[in-house]
Order: C-alpha cells, then sequence, then structure tokens
C-alpha cells in the first residue's frame, strides 16, 4: 500500500518544514512496525520548493490472517487461499488508515512545538493514493473528498490495459489537491480510506465510535454524506451507527447555536425514576449481572467462564478486584482473539494481565487445566450443543473439573411468544440446536445434580411473566461432595482419554 502527501514552499516558509509537521526527518528513511507489517516512511523529494512525503506499507499477510477476521476480501469466509491471496497488500484500506494513525500520531493531532503556526495554518497539499478500492466508483470519491475542499481526481483503474474491453475494475487511483491544514487531510484520509473500501480488517467495537467522532470532528457532523460514512466506518453495525448519528446531531446543533455541546446534551429533561423502570436493562446485562450475584454469593475468587465467546462476561469479572483469577475458554480462536481485542489483553498492564488466561479448548472433552477452580460459568452455551453431545460436557465440567460452584443459563423457549419480532415456531439464535422449558431445564439440572453431587436451586432472570416464565433461566449448582456414580465418571475418563490419545 502506498501513499504520498506532498506540498510547495512559499513565503512563510521552505517544503521541507512538512517534515517538521509529520515529525519524521526529509534526510532518513524510517522503519515502524505494526500489528500487519512493516511501515515505512520516506522522502522522494525533499527541496525548498517541493517536498514529498511517502508512506509504504509492506503488509505481512500471515499476520493479517492471524490477528484478523479470517475472511478474505474477494473469497468466501474460510478459504485458506483467499487469506492470503486478495488485494490487501495493495490497495489502500483500513489497514494503510491504521498505518497513518500509528506513524503520524502528532500530525493527526495538529501537534507541532518547532513550527505551531505552520500546523495551525493551511498549506497547499497534493495527497496521491496509487491505488484505492472505492465502492461506489469515481463518484463517490468525489462526493466524499470535495464537500471537504479538495479537488478530486478518482481515474478507474482498467481490470487489464491488454483487454480494454474487461472494463473497469473497482479500484482508483486517487489525486487530491487543496489548501488545508495537514492535520485535517490526514483525519480525512483515516475516515474515508476504509469507507470507500466498506470493509475493516479487525473487529468493530464500541471504542470505534469515539474514533470517528474524534477524527470527524469539525467536519463530519455537516458532511453531506454524514449517514454513509458513519455507516460504512462502523461496518453497518446498526447501534454503533445510531449512537454516532446521536452524537453527531448533538454537535450539529451546538454549532448551530454557538454553544457547547454539553449544554445541548444537559438541557434534556433529567430521567424520572417512573421512566427508568420502564427501559429495563438489556437482557445480557441482566443475565451478566445475575451471573455476577452468583459468583459474589458463593464466594468464588478463581472463575472459569467456558464459552467465553468475546468476552463479555471476562470483561465484567475483571472490573472486580475480588476475582483474582479468571479463564475464559472457548472453542473457536477466532472469538478468543475477539475477546483478546475486546479485552484489549496487548495494552493490559501487567498486574491487570495476571489475572485473566484465554484458552482454547473444547467441552466435550475433559480438561486437566480447567481442574480446582471455585466456579464455573456455562453462559448460554449448552443450547449450542447437539443434545447427543451434552452428557460428554456435563462430565468435562461437573465429573472432571469439578468446581464448587457451577452457574447455568440458557433461554426459555416458553417466553418466546412475547418476543414481537421472533416468527413462531423459530429459535432465537440460528445456531441453538434446542431451545428447553422451564420444565425440561428442571429436569436436565437435577438429574446432572443428583449424578455429580451438587444441590441446585433456580433462579429467574429478566421479567418473570407469570404465565409463560422469564427469558432467560438461571442453575445454580452447589457442590455437596463426591460424585454419586463414580463408575459412571470413571468410564467417561477411559473414554475421553482413549479420544485425546486418538486426537
Amino acid at each position: 500500500m502506498f501513499l504520498t502527501i506532498s506540498t510547495t514552499g512559499s513565503t512563510e516558509g521552505p517544503a521541507t518544514d512538512l517534515g517538521f509537521l509529520l515529525h519524521k526527518h526529509p534526510g532518513r528513511a524510517q522503519v515502524f512496525s505494526t500489528s500487519y507489517g512493516d511501515a515505512h516512511v520516506f522522502y522522494p523529494e525533499a527541496g525548498p520548493e517541493h517536498c514529498t512525503a511517502a508512506l509504504l506499507l509492506e503488509v505481512d499477510p500471515p499476520a493479517l490472517v492471524r490477528r484478523g477476521r479470517g475472511k478474505g476480501r474477494g473469497g468466501a469466509p474460510g478459504s485458506a487461499l483467499a487469506q492470503y491471496v486478495n488485494d490487501r497488500p495493495y490497495a489502500a484500506s483500513s489497514l494503510l488508515a491504521v498505518a497513518l494513525r500509528t506513524v503520524f500520531a502528532s500530525a493527526l493531532r495538529g501537534e507541532c512545538r518547532a513550527l505551531p503556526e505552520r500546523a495551525a495554518a493551511p498549506l497547499p497539499l497534493r495527497a496521491e493514493v496509487p491505488a484505492l478500492p472505492a465502492r461506489g466508483g469515481p463518484a463517490l470519491v468525489a462526493r466524499l473528498f470535495e464537500p471537504l475542499g479538495w479537488q478530486v481526481t478518482a481515474e478507474p483503474v482498467r481490470l487489464d490495459d491488454s483487454f480494454p474491453e474487461w472494463g473497469d475494475s473497482r479500484y482508483v487511483r486517487l489525486v487530491l489537491e487543496g489548501e488545508l491544514r495537514l492535520a485535517d487531510a490526514l483525519r480525512h484520509l483515516y475516515v474515508l480510506l476504509p469507507v470507500l473500501d466498506d470493509a475493516k480488517h479487525y473487529w468493530v467495537s464500541a471504542d470505534e465510535v469515539d474514533k470517528l467522532l474524534r477524527f470527524g470532528e469539525g467536519w463530519l457532523a455537516g458532511h453531506p454524506e454524514q449517514q454513509l460514512i458513519t455507516r460504512r466506518y462502523l461496518a453497518r453495525r446498526w447501534s454503533l451507527t445510531r449512537e454516532a448519528n446521536e452524537r453527531l446531531e448533538l454537535v450539529r446543533l451546538a454549532d448551530a447555536d454557538d454553544v457547547e455541546v454539553e449544554e445541548i446534551d444537559n438541557a434534556v429533561a433529567p430521567e424520572r425514576p417512573e421512566d427508568a423502570e420502564e427501559r429495563p436493562a438489556p437482557l445480557a446485562v441482566q443475565r451478566r449481572e445475575a451471573i455476577l450475584a452468583g459468583l459474589r454469593a458463593a464466594g468464588a475468587t478463581r472463575v472459569l467462564d467456558l464459552g467465553c465467546g468475546q468476552g463479555q462476561l471476562v470483561a465484567a469479572l475483571l472490573k472486580e478486584p475480588r476475582f483474582t483469577e479468571i479463564v475464559g475458554v472457548d472453542v473457536s480462536v477466532r472469538a478468543l482473539e475477539m475477546a483478546a481485542r475486546r479485552l484489549r489483553l496487548d495494552r493490559m498492564g501487567e498486574r491487570q494481565s495476571s489475572r485473566v488466561t484465554l484458552l482454547q479448548g473444547s467441552l466435550a472433552y475433559t480438561d486437566k487445566r480447567l481442574k480446582g477452580y471455585d466456579a464455573a460459568v456455562l453462559s448460554e452455551v449448552v443450547e449450542h450443543l447437539d443434545l447427543p453431545r451434552l452428557p460428554a460436557l456435563e462430565y468435562a465440567v461437573f465429573g472432571a473439573a469439578r468446581p464448587r460452584t457451577v452457574i447455568v443459563t440458557t433461554p426459555n423457549v416458553e417466553y418466546n411468544v412475547r418476543w414481537e419480532t421472533l416468527p413462531a415456531g423459530h429459535r432465537r439464535h440460528g445456531d441453538h440446536r434446542f431451545e428447553w422449558t422451564r420444565r425440561e431445564f428442571r429436569d436436565w439440572a437435577e438429574a446432572v445434580a443428583a449424578r455429580h453431587g451438587y444441590a441446585v436451586e433456580f433462579q429467574p432472570v429478566g421479567p418473570d411473566d407469570p404465565e409463560v416464565g422469564p427469558p432467560t433461566q438461571l442453575a445454580l449448582f452447589t457442590s455437596t461432595g463426591a460424585s454419586t456414580d463414580a463408575g459412571t465418571d470413571a468410564a467417561h475418563e477411559n473414554e475421553n482419554e482413549k479420544k485425546e490419545e486418538a486426537a
């Protein structure tokens, strides 16, 4: 991936001031390590009349596959070839945007101690990207950049010069020219490169809204294509898009009234207690609160989150110092990578990171790493297994790992009639293999408790409807002693050892 930024000299200063503004010396070629390869910064020309800075991102495809979402653009998810053979090493995308933020962080903030006046003033700039994927074509490129003060040249790249009848590809050669502050130019590129590509190589989480508003400050709220930019930048995640649009509307109103955003935001009447009762917390939040309350009551400090997914419960456990050791386990490597990003393990302090471990493993097999913990949580996990595999999970957790406390939550199928958007006869999630009634869940839990020496009690999670019960049902298992079925446990142990040896 390749990007150049050029300027010309003026009476205010030579063109080589660009080196001060970018905090990169024109006389040196520098290399910066990123999560997806090396970013090279060098100057093809550096004189008083003309100066050009170049950013070359040398993508490491294996690193991208390891850290990314595993979806090769232009190929089907899970296609091994598409993960390595694609346009990402060459075409500007969110990878280049991340490199911009990594390499030119101070310039993006508009900071330059050596030349603060130059950093605050418009410069004659020319930015060029030789290969830019543009979903929407040259017309969309112009609609995105021209309202920001750029003169736009977006030349379509032919699929093959030898066969002009094949037509144009979805790539353009982009040239932007105009007089803007360097920080503004970099922010435009940072936001709009992934918007034009209409894809991101990393998981889009809630903090992406803050990034969008930070780098879109001063221009995004009034942009005629604000809705499209927001939707594409946030990877069409509707909840994040709605939040971003609401915050941008506050910015627009504040600008119109020449007041601070906080004044507009505080103008909303405070919420009355009765209003708060009408809008209960989301079911996922209520479920986590119920699990945390059960763990606190049990006095657990070392906790297993079995089937941890993207790490929501692990994050909640980390907020409470009482939980000194937290282990998240999932069969999906991709889910664990997303959990690591959500938890920001790579930025976490040593003391905090020592409390959490993420393990890849299957709950259908015994795992010696899971023995000796105070508690284990199976939150919305059992319904994702085929019924014939439940006995294996049961033994792996209750027979082999044997934590003192086990908390299991699962949907109550009877409550599904209360979901207006759920068609009759459908399960809540396409991957659910089954959903139990309250009686079915109670029968299963009581049988498990009897087989393995646990007592069990049941709690509703969410509004407890007098006719159909709560949306989520929770079983809290507490160990009463040794397993009551030692022969069955030994048979399971032998069977699992044989499976592990065969694997």
